[in-house]
C-alpha cells in the first residue's frame, strides 16, 4: 500500500489553516492512532481522523453490527449486520483514506494486550462509552507515556476530555474509581444519534490538535455537550498534590492522589473581573516610563507572523509550568490574537497571585488595525 503524501491536493484546504501548514500535514502522515471502539462513537471519530491523511489507524473492537446500532452507528450498513464492526469500520475508511494502513482488530482492549497494542501509537482514543475499558486505556496510556483521548455519550449528553500522565493528568484524577452502577448505557438509556455526532466529533478534533501541536488540548478540562438546549459547558479538574487525601484509597490506585475537581465554568465572565486595555491605550504605555510587561500567549508560529516588539512569548499551554519567569509584581498585559486565549491566561496569572494583570482588547489584531498597520493580519 503507498504511503500517505502529506503533499496531495486532498488535503489542499487543510494546509492552508493557520499553524497546520506542510509540517502538521508530515505529522499526521507519520503518526499512528489506535481507536477503541468502532460504535457510535467510533462512527464520528475514525472518518474525519482517516480522511485527515493520519498514516496509521487501528481499530480495535470485539463487536458485531446488530440493527440496533444501525441508527447512530454510521460506520456500518444493514448490509454489515452480523460483521465484525472493525471489518466493516475498516471498509469505510479505506474509502476515505486508500493510501493509509488501516488495522482491524476484533478483539477487547485489555490489561492483556493493552501494552502490545499501544507499543508504537502516538495518541489513543477510547470510544468504547466502556469505563472499565476507558480505566485500562488510560492506565496503559501512561505507561507508555502518550495521550489519552476519552469520550462519552447517552441520552443527550457528551463529555470529551483528554487525560495525558506526561503532562499531570490521568482519568484518574477526575474519577479516582469507576461508579459502582457502572454509569449509564445506550442500551439501558438510549442515545440521541446526533449525540454521538458531536462528541465523536470533538475528540477527532483533540486528536487533530495533539498530533500537528495547534490549539490547547482538552488536557485537564472536560467538555460537556447538551443537546436538549445545544450549550456547552467547560469542567477542570487537576492532581491533588496536597497529600492530604486517604491513605489507603492511594494506596489502591497505585500512589496517585484523589482528584481534586474545580466548580464547573460559571459561564461568560464578565470584563470587570479581568481588566481590558485596548491598543492605543496600551501603545501609550509603551511609550512612556511605566511600560508594563508584554507576555505573547499565542503559538510560536503565529509570533514569527506577527508581533509586538518587546513582547515574552508562552504559549497558552505552557503558562501553567513557566508562570515563574514572570514577575508577579510587575504590571503585566498579556494578549493573543483576538482576546480570547489572552484573557485566559489572564486570569491563570490573577489567580496565582499576580497583582496587576490586563487584558488586551481585541488582541493583535486590534494592534494591527488600530496602532501599527505594519504588523501583519492573519
Amino acid at each position: 500500500m503507498a504511503a500517505i503524501d502529506p503533499g496531495a491536493r486532498r488535503y489542499a484546504r487543510q494546509r492552508v489553516l493557520p499553524g497546520f501548514g506542510t509540517d502538521g500535514q508530515e505529522r499526521l502522515a507519520a503518526a499512528h492512532v489506535v481507536v477503541l471502539g468502532a460504535g457510535g462513537l467510533g462512527s464520528a471519530v475514525i472518518p474525519p481522523l482517516a480522511a485527515s491523511g493520519i498514516g496509521r489507524i487501528t481499530i480495535v473492537d470485539d463487536d458485531r453490527v446488530e440493527v440496533t446500532n444501525l441508527h447512530r452507528q454510521t460506520l456500518h450498513s444493514d448490509a454489515d449486520l452480523g460483521r465484525p464492526k472493525v471489518d466493516s469500520a475498516t471498509d469505510a475508511a479505506a474509502l476515505l483514506a486508500p493510501d493509509a494502513v488501516l488495522r482491524g482488530l476484533m478483539l477487547r482492549f485489555d490489561e492483556g494486550n493493552a501494552d502490545e497494542l499501544l507499543a508504537d501509537a502516538d495518541v489513543v482514543v477510547d470510544g468504547t462509552d466502556d469505563l472499565l475499558t476507558l480505566y485500562v486505556a488510560d492506565a496503559a496510556a501512561a505507561r507508555a507515556g502518550i495521550p489519552l483521548v476519552w469520550g462519552s455519550a447517552a441520552r443527550f449528553s457528551g463529555q470529551v476530555g483528554v487525560s495525558w500522565e506526561a503532562r499531570g493528568v490521568s482519568y484518574r484524577d477526575l474519577f479516582p474509581e469507576p461508579p459502582s452502577d457502572g454509569g449509564l448505557s445506550c442500551e439501558v438509556d438510549g442515545i440521541l444519534p446526533s449525540v454521538c455526532t458531536v462528541t465523536g466529533g470533538l475528540m477527532a478534533g483533540e486528536v487533530l490538535k495533539l498530533l500537528t501541536g495547534i490549539g490547547e488540548p482538552l488536557v485537564g478540562r472536560v467538555a460537556v455537550y447538551d443537546a436538549l438546549t445545544g450549550r456547552t459547558r467547560e469542567i477542570a479538574y487537576a492532581r491533588d498534590t496536597s497529600g492530604s487525601g486517604d491513605a489507603g484509597d492511594a494506596g489502591d490506585r497505585g500512589g496517585r492522589p484523589a482528584a481534586v475537581p474545580r466548580p464547573p465554568d460559571p459561564g461568560p465572565r464578565t470584563p470587570q473581573q479581568i481588566p481590558e486595555i485596548d491598543a492605543t491605550t496600551l501603545a501609550a504605555e509603551l511609550a512612556s516610563d511605566a511600560r508594563p510587561v508584554l507576555l505573547d500567549v499565542r503559538e510560536p508560529w503565529e509570533a514569527d507572523l506577527a508581533a509586538i516588539p518587546g513582547s515574552t512569548l508562552i504559549p497558552l499551554h505552557e503558562l501553567g509550568g513557566r508562570a515563574g519567569e514572570l514577575d508577579p509584581a510587575a504590571s503585566v498585559v498579556v494578549y493573543c490574537h483576538l482576546g480570547v486565549r489572552s484573557r485566559l491566561a489572564a486570569e491563570h496569572l490573577a489567580s496565582i497571585g499576580f497583582a496587576e494583570v490586563r487584558n488586551l482588547a481585541g488582541g493583535i489584531d486590534a494592534w494591527s488595525r488600530d496602532v501599527d498597520a505594519s504588523v501583519e493580519r492573519y
